[in-house]
């Protein structure tokens, strides 16, 4: 079996312990083409997708229990109708992060200025994880994610054909078996919006990893295709997908916010391409290095056999020489037919 068709053989699991464990593997990974780099990359940002939904569908269960208690003590009167949702009381509403699971909520159904909820927005930052409800969508801001995540009223509630709501039908909603249907459609929205964000942003990660893996092959004087150099990228930012599922899991349980992870995870990541670049180099120098000697070898033997042959033939050129030697010695004898030199009888 040939080197090439045990590369593609190669398994999903495989190439993430090989790029791993074994960053001498980069270039064959990288040679198996852009196609099955593009699928390992899908492949490991759905498995991101999918630990990210099961950490949302945790924390929405737990949202939804608390939520439970607080809407059956606490929380006012609220109804929704036609996409809007109004609660009944004057202004804002804020429950504090000690008194919520999901960081600072904040409830304004009233509002209209965006720069209002702008506002809102960064004081969710300044926390860190929160929720913000209004008459029209949640916000939902989560240190693991960059940026906010939108969920629109009426595109959610007519996925599961609801139209219309109160407080006392979301408590029975709550407490029945139906809300598994609930938890489904979450997962399923969450993961799609997760899975082409996470792919994106991957992929913009995997360019930009390219342009600063082709400065590095210029650097170690090799010529590589870029194409290439990016593959190597996908495989390269495997570490760095784990350490962001690991992250996203911790917050889970452990609500904190690593500040500088963005920057560590382009660092893991271009550490691995950098070094899986040299390595090729130094493959590249030790192959060339043995060619030398076999060059340098084969030019020994070849002189070695162009002196054999030249003694060879100067030797032959020899024994020619001596045998036309003899040959015309041979001739004169027979030309003199054995006759007395004159002055003979004197």
């Amino acid at each position: 079996m040939s080197e090439e068709e045990k590369i593609e053989k190669t398994g999903f699991f495989r190439k993430v312990w090989n790029s791993i464990t074994k960053i001498e593997k980069y270039p064959d990974m990288s040679a198996e083409g852009l196609g099955r780099a593009f699928i390992y990359l899908s492949k490991i940002v759905a498995i991101l997708a999918v630990v990210f939904c099961i950490g949302a569908m945790y924390q929405t269960y737990q949202v939804l229990q608390e939520g439970v208690n607080y809407l059956q003590n606490e929380c006012p009167e609220f109804s929704y109708k036609d996409g809007l949702l109004d609660v009944s009381t004057e202004g804002k509403m804020i429950i504090s992060e000690e008194d919520s699971y999901v960081g600072k909520t904040i409830i304004d159904t009233k509002v209209q200025d965006e720069k209002i909820i702008d506002q809102y927005i960064k004081e969710i930052e300044e926390s860190g994880d929160g929720l913000i409800i209004l008459k029209d969508k949640v916000i939902l801001k989560n240190s693991a994610v960059a940026g906010s995540i939108n969920y629109n009223y009426q595109e959610v509630f007519s996925q599961m054909g609801i139209t219309e709501f109160t407080k006392q039908t979301v408590i029975d909603y709550a407490n029945s078996s139906q809300v598994i249907t609930l938890y489904v459609s979450i997962f399923i929205t969450i993961f799609i919006y997760i899975f082409i964000m996470y792919l994106l942003t991957t992929i913009s990660n995997a360019v930009f990893l390219s342009i600063f893996g082709y400065l590095a092959t210029w650097i170690a004087r090799i010529r590589m295709r870029f194409v290439a150099i990016f593959n190597m990228s996908v495989y390269a930012l495997t570490l760095s997908t784990i350490l962001n599922m690991i992250y996203i899991a911790v917050n889970i349980f452990i609500n904190f916010n690593m500040e500088y992870f963005q920057v560590m995870y382009i660092s893991v990541a271009a550490i691995y391409l950098v070094a899986a670049i040299f390595i090729l180099k130094a493959e590249f120098m030790k192959k060339q290095a043995e060619l030398m000697k076999i060059a340098e070898a084969q030019a020994i033997i070849r002189k070695e056999m162009e002196e054999k042959e030249e003694q060879e033939r100067q030797e032959k050129e020899k024994k020619e020489r001596q045998k036309k030697d003899k040959e015309e010695e041979k001739k004169e004898k027979e030309n003199s037919g054995g006759e007395e030199p004159q002055g003979s009888n004197a």
